[in-house]
């Protein structure tokens, strides 16, 4: 979770509302209004549409963050996209193309002369265009280093403060920085032990791009250095003028009278850290082989190795084909499958595993102004191991104890021209980033040399537009996920030769005892006005070694071992800022060809979706590596030479990646979707989850409907969008299965019958979670959703746990969390964080039931668990469970918050923007749909 709400002393806000005059008096003043240069081609004509809530102004000067707190008062742009993204709940039933405005920005390039809201040039060769609407820069240069200068130079404008943040949590020292609140010690725990690097190895990437990159590479390091330049640039003039951003008064750094103290310049390696916080949370994939190997060992355990084997796999659903696929027209693109013979494999013994701490030497209080997290319902929190206020436990690495579930929460609707109303192809796309404030995100249109593009780009990595449109085509991203880190098994020694243990810190390495290296941070903090957090410190420790980062502890065989996280990307955190330069470049990317080649360039694991006035396309990026032959990537492996990646070099971490013919992609398919689903067929899950029932399902059945019917307009595909974004997985696409069972004989119990028909009644109705009126603040089947979010954690731990046994049902659990239902606490921003239903038990429970039922059943699971088999035992464990959740009161399934009173269901689903910095936001509707979203129609190409 991020930092909390600033908070402050009464006698602070006093005495500085005596400063409002003077500071008010520095803010910055807004340039002569002027037209906007010549305009770039455009050839969406009025088409493109998009939205970033909750509004493109994200820093906010002392005077406006007290005023924020004290009147409720918002910094001009920093909400205005917030309604407008919020009204869409209600506006999407009645929407057609010409609202769409209603509740998007129009994204076309330039803006019009009476749009104007200030024009401002840092430099002679370049100028920034703000418009009035929602104040996003328009950043036009007549030199590149200009662009560049001036796109650097917005970012600070907009969002100076944030990435002061971010690179200090890439490099492990929030707390540090900002104070020592539980939320920021997560986030530092969270991401630096992802990528520990020094400052020598920040340095070395710098050079690897600019120096074996090539052109590209050489122009994509003058591009971010003048980028860089514009940040700085932009500090000293507000830190000479006073309307630096609040928080860094707040917290102590700059004396808001005197006006001493220093915002620390940025520099290149700063964009590397940034870029490694963005890469390793959207862009990750694999992972959690000791976990898996938990589970397998659990099942072996209790079924024996062959039978075992089996159960462990069918939960795993590596090539369930039932699955919802993006590349859906029968191609195959294998990869990362279970071998027939496994080689390599490294099994802990049982009861041998210790996660590897990270925490040591805290002193002082966790906290004084903890803000106390959303709790789900106790069965469902078991299941889920959720940590209050993101903090790792105590004692263990990130991750150490889960699966490989990476929340990308993305999504993706696109259709061919065949089945439009004009011919053209249609696009609804948009990453789901998380809701934060300011947004981790910033929109910015770049027009200069070598560049033309609007959309938006990360903040402190946006040298180019990352997601977004060009001058005749649209981009965008969701989160892949496939497999593109191992876990390795390196034998412990010690360099004398006595006989290792656990805790040895040297390891074999081709047959040599090599030292682990240790990396540490070690943070201290104080109370500050922006965070009454006691004083205190405490030390982070990895250890790192040739095949990556130390996670666990435990013995292979009686002999002590290290595993260990290896991923590819790691020591190339930037190297995707070619592709990216790529996707800019009008020059380049000229049709869906070029474009698939420019996204095979961004090294992390994105699905990439394209739309131009003829083709709709799609690739899949990301450094797979060309694993040795027989190797399982889904379990821990030997550190052996036999079991590298093929062509593997420590020192750089560089091997042997499969080529760009063998990632997914497709062009002209007749519908594209996607929601952090599988691929294509053959191309194997790096975690559990992706099963017979996803919430890809909720675009799928829609857009496959709309395609038949034809004639998909742009508002249409933005209103199948919008009504999955409302609908509760488990009641469109599990219920039927439920109530069938239920209804298997006459319900003589008057109370649990009158029960079921409000579930029956909810899901005619759609399933959805819904208020009766806008505004109302409850749901139209208010009764229904509190049942069903208080049965599914039920019902699931009463269909498998009698089955598979306390044991293995807990380790499956720890694998993958049994449900993600909107009032749960998951995602990267923890609860109120929109995005739902990404992992869980949905299809182990479809398959389950539809067995029961005696229906075909694809790639089913090894046995049959509702009731042992039996349908009418499986009717009374299901009713037996449901009448338990029907007596559950709202208060125990929505205990509240700081921010929510128990009981309080709409509040609990809400979305809250969680705060960055000084300013708040208010509480909008769930709805599960992207954080940045375009809506793009091209009738024109060059």
């Amino acid at each position: 979770m991020p930092p909390r709400t600033v908070k402050f002393r009464a006698a602070t806000v006093a005495a500085v509302l005596t400063l409002g005059t003077t500071l008010l008096a520095a803010s910055p003043q807004s340039g002569a209004v002027a037209a906007d240069p010549v305009p770039v081609a455009d050839y969406c004509q009025g088409q493109c549409d998009d939205i970033l809530p909750p509004g493109e102004n994200g820093n906010a000067t002392l005077v406006e963050i007290l005023g924020n707190q004290a009147f409720g008062t918002h910094p001009v742009h920093s909400d205005d996209q917030l309604d407008r993204y919020n009204g869409l709940v209600a506006g999407h039933t009645g929407l057609t193309d010409q609202k769409l405005t209603d509740f998007f920005n129009d994204a076309s390039f330039g803006v019009p002369k009476d749009q104007v809201e200030s024009v401002t040039s840092p430099r002679d060769d370049v100028t920034i265009t703000r418009d009035r609407a929602s104040g996003v820069p328009h950043i036009k240069g007549t030199t590149r280093y200009g662009t560049e200068f001036g796109a650097g130079y917005a970012a600070g404008q907009d969002r100076l403060w944030l990435m002061d943040l971010f690179r200090h949590i890439g490099r492990g020292e929030l707390t540090s920085f900002a104070g020592g609140a539980l939320a920021n010690q997560g986030l530092e725990q969270q991401f630096w032990p992802q990528a520990p690097y020094t400052e020598a190895d920040l340095e070395a990437q710098v050079a690897h791009i600019r120096t074996q990159e090539g052109a590209r590479g050489e122009q994509a390091m003058a591009d971010a250095q003048a980028y860089v330049d514009g940040i700085n640039a932009y500090r000293d003039k507000s830190k000479k003028g006073r309307y630096f951003p609040g928080e860094y008064v707040l917290t102590g750094k700059i004396d808001a009278i005197t006006n001493i103290g220093e915002i620390q310049p940025f520099k290149l390696t700063d964009l590397i850290s940034i870029a490694s916080v963005v890469g390793g949370q959207f862009g990750g994939g694999g992972g959690g082989e000791v976990q898996a190997a938990l589970s397998l060992l659990s099942a072996q355990q209790k079924y024996g190795v062959a039978e075992g084997t089996k159960v462990s796999e069918s939960f795993r659903q590596r090539n369930d084909p039932e699955a919802v696929l993006t590349i859906h027209d029968g191609t195959a693109f294998p990869y990362a499958g279970k071998p027939a013979q496994a080689r390599g494999t490294a099994l802990p013994d049982p009861g041998s595993v210790t996660p590897e701490p990270l925490v040591h030497d805290r002193t002082g209080s966790a906290g004084t102004d903890r803000k106390a997290p959303v709790k789900a319902p106790a069965a469902l929190r078991k299941a889920q191991g959720i940590y209050d206020d993101g903090v790792i436990p105590e004692g263990s690495l990130p991750g150490s104890g889960s699966g490989a579930q990476k929340r990308g929460m993305s999504n993706a609707l696109l259709v061919s021209g065949k089945h439009t109303a004009s011919g053209n192809p249609i696009a609804v796309f948009g990453p789901q980033t998380g809701y934060f404030a300011p947004q981790l995100m910033m929109l910015q249109e770049l027009q200069g040399p070598g560049i033309s593009a609007r959309g938006v780009a990360f903040a402190g990595v946006g040298m180019y537009v990352q997601m977004g449109r060009g001058q005749d085509y649209a981009w965008s991203a969701t989160s892949a996920g496939q497999d593109i880190t191992d876990t390795y098994a390196i034998e412990l020694c010690e360099p004398d030769g006595s006989a290792p243990t656990k805790d040895s810190t040297h390891y074999l390495h081709h047959g040599t005892c090599t030292p682990m290296e240790k990396l540490e941070r070690t943070n201290s903090w104080k109370p500050t006005v922006a965070d009454s957090t006691a004083k205190g410190s405490y030390r982070m420790q990895v250890w790192r070694t040739a095949y990556g980062i130390v996670t666990h502890r435990a013995t292979v065989g009686g002999k002590p071992v290290a595993y260990t996280s290896l991923r590819t990307t790691y020591r190339h955190e930037a190297d995707s800022i070619i592709g990216f330069q790529m996707l800019n470049d009008p020059a380049y990317v000229k049709d869906a060809a070029s474009f698939q080649q420019a996204a095979s360039n961004i090294d992390y694991a994105f699905n990439w979706f394209y739309a131009d006035s003829r083709t709709a396309a799609y690739y899949n990026s990301g450094m797979n590596p060309v694993r040795a032959a027989g190797v399982d990537p889904a379990l821990p492996v030997k550190a052996e030479k036999a079991y590298e990646w093929q062509g593997y070099d420590p020192v750089a971490n560089t091997a042997a990646y499969t080529p760009f013919a063998a990632h997914p992609h497709s062009s002209g398919q007749d519908y594209y979707v996607s929601w952090n689903n599988k691929q294509a067929e053959g191309y194997a899950s790096a975690g559990f989850g992706l099963s017979a029932v996803h919430r890809a399902d909720l675009l799928d059945d829609r857009v496959a409907k709309l395609v038949e019917q034809g004639g998909v307009t742009r508002a249409s595909l933005t209103r199948a969008m919008a009504e999955a974004a409302l609908t509760d997985l488990r009641g469109e696409q599990l219920l039927p299965e439920l109530l069938q069972v239920l209804r298997s004989r006459p319900v003589t119990d008057p109370e649990l019958n009158a029960v079921i028909q409000q579930l029956e009644s909810w899901r005619a109705s759609g399933s959805q979670r819904r208020e009766s009126s806008p505004g109302s603040h409850t749901y139209t089947d208010a009764d229904a959703v509190r049942i069903m979010d208080a049965w599914w954690p039920k019902l699931v731990e009463a269909e498998f746990e009698p089955g598979l046994g306390d044991n293995l049902y807990g380790a499956l659990t720890a694998a993958l969390a049994t449900d993600e239902s909107p009032a749960a606490s998951h995602g990267p921003s923890g609860a109120h964080s929109g995005s739902a239903f990404q992992y869980g038990w949905w299809g182990f429970v479809d398959k389950d039931l539809r067995q029961i039922l005696g229906r075909p059943v694809k790639g089913p699971l090894a046995r049959t668990y509702c009731g042992n088999g039996d349908l009418s035992n499986c009717r009374d464990t299901l009713l037996a469970s449901l009448k338990q959740a029907a007596s559950e009161p709202a208060t125990e399934v929505y205990p509240g918050d700081d921010n929510c009173g128990a009981g309080e269901q709409w509040c609990t689903d809400s979305i809250i923007h969680r705060a960055l910095g000084g300013i708040s936001q208010k509480a909008i509707h769930w709805q599960n749909r992207p954080t940045y979203q375009q809506v793009v129609e091209f009738p024109a190409h060059r």
